[in-house]
């Protein structure tokens, strides 16, 4: 089978948003009768819009869509996380397909579909839905700090299956993806992408995760350490590199991430995992990051220093560490008040409701006479 990914298409591929409707959405907010710079950073959030869309007026966002990449690691093994090395991701994913997690909850709250993509859940894929494994790779990946996660026929099947995702939503008529992931250990697994790309070591990209103690923070930043040294020699191939020190969710994103901007989808990042790939993708294709918006801060040293080298500036800080994409659903109503701002629908003037035919009450007078 063929093991390649020509990734220098992307760069002619993914073209900038469109800069004249950025620049008529500019010049609507300057010519409304209001405050110059009255609403703020909806404004900005506005004229992206109008540039991801092609169009001015801005179309308000009307089919957002939470996704989320579902994996194991096999770093989780080591105890770099607070939640179960095995079950854990098979019972988050159960949470969200059945409701009851916080982005199930949240989604429903603020009308945004959940899609869950299982890629490297280390469980039966009978477990569950059809359209949850469809594009499932393998059950879990190797420990990045001694062996590879992925072979690199793995890996270019994990990276063409985010591009499907990114054509099924793009074609199902999703207008704004709120990206996030679901596997435990996973943060570390990002601390190295992040640090072997930002050239840093372990303990500038080792961060809290699931909220781990100092003991375990310190196994967790050895990991990242050891990994680190295997993720260098690599840096100048990034299939190799998300295959060496990466993961089939990480592939895959990263995938869905190219494949989404060429296919002009806007997307919003949630934590330091889409901010890890996100910094992939950017190698691949420099032009990338203008179809990306950051949802959030999570505190993650490495998801700082990822938005640093993106230039993304988190549209919220609202301390939420659990990834899931809750982070990135958040930002949506910021980005649909933006939309609606600026979309071209004239305000209907309000017509107060009419009055409703009351019986004829007897007057003072009418009273008096009947005494």
């Amino acid at each position: 089978m063929d093991t390649t990914v020509d990734l220098d298409t992307f760069s002619s591929l993914v073209e900038r948003p469109d800069e004249s409707a950025r620049r008529a959405a500019e010049e609507r907010w300057q010519e409304a009768e209001r405050p110059r710079g009255g609403l703020g950073k909806l404004e900005e959030l506005g004229s992206w819009l109008s540039s991801v869309q092609g169009r001015s007026p801005v179309r308000p966002v009307s089919a957002p869509k939470v996704l989320l990449f579902a994996a194991d690691h096999g770093v989780a093994a080591l105890g770099v996380s607070r939640l179960p090395a095995k079950g854990g991701t098979a019972a988050r994913v159960r949470a969200v397909l059945d409701g009851t997690a916080p982005i199930a909850r949240l989604a429903r709250r603020y009308g945004a579909e959940v899609r869950v993509v299982d890629v490297a859940v280390d469980t039966d894929p009978a477990d569950f839905p059809d359209e949850v494994v469809t594009h499932r790779i393998r059950r879990g990946s190797g420990r990045i700090d001694v062996e590879d996660a992925l072979t690199p026929e793995e890996t270019a099947r994990a990276f063409r299956a985010g591009m499907a995702v990114a054509d099924e939503e793009a074609d199902a008529g999703t207008d704004l993806v709120l990206l996030g992931d679901l596997g435990v250990g996973s943060t570390t697994v990002a601390a190295v992408l992040v640090g072997a790309l930002c050239g840093t070591d372990a303990a500038a990209v080792t961060g809290r995760g699931s909220g781990v103690d100092d003991r375990v923070w310190m196994v967790k930043c050895a990991t990242i350490r050891d990994s680190l040294r295997r993720a260098r020699p690599v840096l100048g191939d990034q299939l190799a590199l998300l295959g060496a020190t990466g993961g089939a969710d990480f592939a895959a994103i990263t995938g869905f991430l190219l494949q989404a901007a060429v296919r002009r989808l806007p997307v919003v990042l949630d934590g330091v995992v889409s901010a890890a790939c996100a910094l992939v993708a950017q190698r691949i294709a420099f032009r990338a990051p203008e179809w990306w918006r950051a949802g959030q801060s999570s505190g993650e040293p490495a998801q700082a220093k990822a938005y640093d080298r993106l230039t993304l500036t988190p549209l919220q800080d609202q301390g939420i560490t659990m990834g899931e994409g809750v982070g990135a659903l958040l930002a949506l109503p910021l980005l649909q008040a933006a939309g609606d701002a600026l979309a071209d629908e004239a305000p209907q003037p309000y017509v107060p409701p009419a009055p409703k035919e009351q019986p004829k009450l007897p007057s003072a007078a009418d009273l008096l006479r009947r005494l």
